[in-house]
């Protein structure tokens, strides 16, 4: 266990966060720069674990933009997958982390999309705005589950990333990501350098094919095609949550 690693992986998210504020304020930021700076952070942090990537599939050409869902062990899966995709890609994240000093301002700045749950017509809202932005061809990615998992084991499924694709009208690409949680835990704070991460990019999934009747069937589908990527005591319930 690695202790001494954590403050080389805060100082590379305040490298990056600090000249976006600056970019903000200056009204100097571009898609490009962001992009640039984001794959650069990346690539950084997994160093900074010595992490090695496993990547099973085929990962799409860049032509075609996504709905990109995933399941959700730990804050590495962030950098894992732009070191998997290489491309334009934002995430849809809970309010909370838009509290946090700086990084907060930094995450608006170079549109990441802030979800809050607790308010049922706000997040409609901020789906829609996010569907604009994955029109404009900016891959956006959320965890179905809506949290990352305690012990490596995937949740029910709220269905947010079927209202993103559907509103979108793009098609979602699954995810699975398997060993994030072994380098640093949900509210974890000791990193365990060395470990290599196993991602498998599935087929993509069209919702036009389901519809908005056949939501749940959806939800199912995803689901299983995301938890196929896992060993089988991490697959959990299959139940979709009731939580929209």
């Amino acid at each position: 266990m690695a202790f001494r690693h954590l403050p080389n992986v805060l100082y590379e998210t305040l490298r990056i966060s600090v000249p976006t504020v600056i970019d903000g304020y200056r009204g100097t930021g571009s898609a490009e720069r962001f992009d640039a700076r984001l794959m650069d952070w990346s690539a950084r942090i997994l160093r900074c674990a010595n992490l090695q990537l496993d990547i099973c599939g085929d990962i799409p050409p860049d032509s075609e933009t996504f709905v990109v869902a995933s399941n959700h062990q730990s804050l590495y899966d962030i950098p894992v997958l732009y070191q998997t995709l290489k491309r334009r890609l934002r995430m849809v994240a809970k309010a909370e982390l838009f509290r946090v000093p700086i990084w907060s301002r930094a995450m608006r700045e170079s549109g990441m999309v802030e979800l809050d749950r607790s308010d049922r017509r706000r997040a409609l809202e901020t789906l829609k705005h996010a569907a604009e932005t994955i029109r404009k061809g900016t891959n956006v990615w959320i965890a179905p589950e809506g949290t990352r998992s305690r012990d490596g084991v995937m949740g029910p499924f709220k269905k947010g990333a079927l209202h993103l694709a559907m509103e979108a009208g793009v098609r979602i690409l699954p995810i699975t990501i398997d060993g994030t949680i072994k380098v640093l835990p949900a509210n974890g704070w000791v990193m365990t350098p060395g470990l290599t991460v196993r991602v498998v990019v599935h087929e993509p999934v069209d919702p036009a094919a389901y519809g908005r009747k056949r939501r749940e069937e959806l939800s199912s589908h995803v689901r299983s095609v995301i938890a196929s990527g896992l060993p089988p005591e991490l697959r959990g319930e299959a139940a979709p949550s009731a939580v929209e």
